[in-house]
């Protein structure tokens, strides 16, 4: 007998009933879905409330809610650069009412002796100022603020120094801890030179203190599937709660795996020991030293570059895609092969750069380390190893629940008859290597022998309405070294 979805089993009225069921319907691997998060703080210019999500769609739009120079609105314009497809969304934050802006400053000083242009950056945008040679240092300090304050999607605002009047004091827009980590420099560019005889020393950012507490986003993340979180704060406490939110919902009740982007600046020790001080699988931190770019914009890059590929395969290793939009250190600040490969062993990501001065990703590890014996331990070292499981594990789902929908379950060797909705733990098993060779065809898994060996499907001794299976796929690696010795001959 048939088991019918709709059609009653008692019905005389005559003519011809005919029902839908899709169960057979897919084939192949479903697609599972992508979703980026970016959280950051808004301006009071925004009209977009804090703590709420909203959907955003381009640049204009986030300047529009979250005002212009504010960080969203900055790091949006990193995403958009290096991801204008997948789905995007934002959680505004305030600034802390405890917190402290950042600020820094520029004092020029010298006699101008020849015309020429000032090649002020912050935070990677270029300000120029016209100087003639006419000009006292205390002249080109009042244009240069007046040229800051102009460029109004700077992340900064300017003034002349009440006390010095050849000196910008420049104060971030948006208070917090983040702020620090706004670079400002002259000519970094190639030909870039100060006008004959004006000099220009630069005071750091620095003071800024009190990050917002992202619990509230946190709070807004609701019931939301968001597999791509771009993170623009490094301080401990965030880190810690953030993490522990990803570690929930990548549970086996929730599943909604989840992957946080960072990034920050420092010395190499200073990396390491940001590095060494997180143990998440869910969280991967890009060395982003001495760059004229934000780390909340490399975060922003990161974090679209990699929603889109590993969309398209969660496999395949992201080294040599291009940050779009994001300035590499100048030659000379650049970390060397020997020190990336140091930070690679204690939780960093690192960047190369091409010929071009484009920033290519080099590996993206996570800053897991260590299990809970605190033993070193690699399994969960790249972001493709755990993009990978997610949808090895949403494919799964995907398969069973599809295809077994509301079937009844009985034991292996039952003499049920042909068309019954009934499954059985033999047929899940065929159906699950099924789906592994699906997944060996999209270069995901291998070794399907070891597969049929060790995977166990079996009902449940204690609940009749129970089948428990263990799926033991050998995720597909990737290639990235390779060594050779050149065993020459004369």
């Amino acid at each position: 007998m048939i088991s019918f979805d709709q059609i009653p089993i008692d019905l005389r009225v005559p003519g011809a009933y005919l029902e839908y069921n899709n169960t057979a319907a897919n084939r192949g691997l479903p697609g599972m879905p992508s979703r980026i998060l970016v959280i950051g703080q808004r301006l009071a210019a925004g009209t977009q409330a804090a703590g709420a999500a909203v959907k955003v769609l381009d640049v204009a739009q986030a300047e529009a809610l979250f005002g212009r120079g504010s960080m969203l609105h900055l790091m949006f314009r990193a995403l958009k650069a290096a991801n204008t497809w997948t789905e995007s969304w934002a959680i505004a934050l305030d600034d802390d009412g405890a917190a402290n802006a950042a600020g820094g400053s520029v004092l020029f000083g010298g006699a101008v002796t020849g015309a020429g242009t000032v090649n002020l950056y912050i935070a990677g945008q270029r300000v120029r100022i016209g100087v003639a040679s006419t000009d006292t240092p205390a002249a080109v300090a009042t244009a240069a603020a007046a040229a800051i304050n102009a460029t109004t999607d700077l992340p900064v605002t300017a003034a002349v120094n009440g006390v010095t009047a050849e000196q910008v004091d420049i104060t971030a827009r948006n208070k917090g801890e983040a702020g620090n980590a706004t670079d400002i420099r002259v000519n970094y560019n190639f030909g870039e030179v100060l006008p004959a005889g004006l000099t220009a020393a630069i005071t750091a950012m620095s003071a800024g203190a009190a990050n917002p507490d992202i619990a509230t986003a946190i709070a807004a993340f609701g019931d939301t599937w968001y597999t791509d979180i771009a993170m623009p704060y490094t301080d401990a406490a965030n880190l810690a709660a953030l993490e522990g939110e990803l570690e929930n919902r990548a549970g086996p009740t929730v599943m909604m795996d989840g992957h946080a982007y960072a990034a920050a600046t420092g010395t190499h020790a200073t990396l390491t020991t940001l590095g060494n001080s997180r143990n998440s699988e869910h969280l991967s931190i890009m060395a982003a030293s001495d760059s004229p770019s934000a780390p909340w914009a490399w975060s922003a890059a990161l974090t679209g570059v990699a929603a889109y590929h590993t969309r398209i395969d969660p496999a395949r290793p992201l080294q040599t895609l291009v940050l779009d939009s994001i300035l590499p250190p100048v030659p000379g600040d650049r970390f060397t092969l020997e020190e990336r490969n140091l930070l690679l062993f204690d939780g960093i990501a690192t960047f190369k750069v091409d010929d071009g001065g484009r920033v290519l990703i080099e590996r993206v590890i996570t800053t897991y380390e260590t299990n809970a014996s605190g033993i070193d331990d690699p399994s969960y070292l790249d972001l493709t190893t755990m993009k990978t499981l997610a949808y090895l594990r949403y494919s799964v789902r995907a398969r069973i629940l599809q295809k077994y929908p509301r079937h009844k379950l009985a034991s292996d060797g039952t003499a049920y008859g042909a068309g019954q909705a009934i499954v059985t733990p033999s047929v899940i098993r065929a159906e699950l290597i099924a789906l592994f060779k699906d997944w060996e065809s999209a270069g995901l898994v291998e070794g399907i022998d070891q597969f049929k060996a060790d995977l166990i499907v079996e009902r449940d001794a204690s609940d009749v309405n129970r089948v428990n299976a263990l799926i033991p796929p050998d995720v597909v690696n990737q290639f990235r070294v390779f060594a050779g010795q050149v065993q020459f001959r004369l």
